[in-house]
């Protein structure tokens, strides 16, 4: 489980620049769901096709 938790954590902080949107649009909180959740489904993937024993 703590494998899940730091390939999650590597993820977030790896799609950091591309939640960066100009202040002001009104789009930061679901840009920010949006790659958060990518990120998740992503880095469980990553650990079910590569670390699942």
């Amino acid at each position: 489980m703590s494998r899940i938790i730091t390939l999650t954590t590597l993820f977030m902080l790896a799609a950091a620049p591309a939640m960066a949107n100009a202040p002001g649009g009104g789009y930061e909180g679901i840009t920010a769901m949006f790659y958060g959740t990518i990120a998740i489904i992503l880095g469980y993937g990553a650990y079910d096709i590569f670390f699942k024993t």
